[in-house]
């Protein structure tokens, strides 16, 4: 998958709507998503990812999580050295969320709007996501499937 491959994909509706769908657990869905550090606070500088480690008493852990898809730096330095980002612009985050989407092989079934076995698919990703094993919060399969139909999402 290439970067023109990325951009291509974000031109679908069910694509954009599946991105919302992740924000919404990620705790991002609104303005200030794209500039989000995990824990709340607010970073300015988009020319590269924030790389601010977070203690996160509730679940005893530190993170690196930014912006809209919440990516830890570990996870973008792998996706600039794949794909060339050079920012972490919101344009950047789009086409990196949908990198990881492909990764877990569930690109395909996002466009097809087989939304059950996207979510399946990508949840160990985004640990918000229903059936994730990650020990955080989940949404609801109801609350994503709303908000993905909510932004224009269809379902197969």
């Amino acid at each position: 998958m290439t970067r023109s491959d990325l951009q291509e994909a974000l031109q679908h509706s069910n694509v954009r709507a599946f991105l919302h769908a992740i924000r919404l657990g990620e705790g991002t869905a609104d303005e200030l998503g794209y500039n989000r550090i995990v824990g709340g606070s607010i970073f300015t500088d988009d020319s590269k990812h924030p790389r601010v480690k977070v203690y996160i008493q509730k679940y005893d852990v530190h993170s690196t999580a930014a912006g809209a898809y919440q990516i830890i730096w570990p996870t973008w330095s792998g996706l600039v050295k794949q794909y060339g980002f050079t920012d972490f612009s919101p344009e950047s985050q789009d086409e990196a969320a949908v990198a990881l989407i492909a990764e877990k092989k569930a690109l395909e079934d996002v466009k097809a709007g087989r939304l059950a076995d996207a979510v399946e698919k990508v949840a160990q990703v985004w640990a918000s996501l229903p059936g994730s094993t990650a020990g955080q919060r989940t949404e609801s399969y109801a609350a994503v499937e709303q908000e993905y139909l909510d932004h224009g999402g269809t379902l197969a």
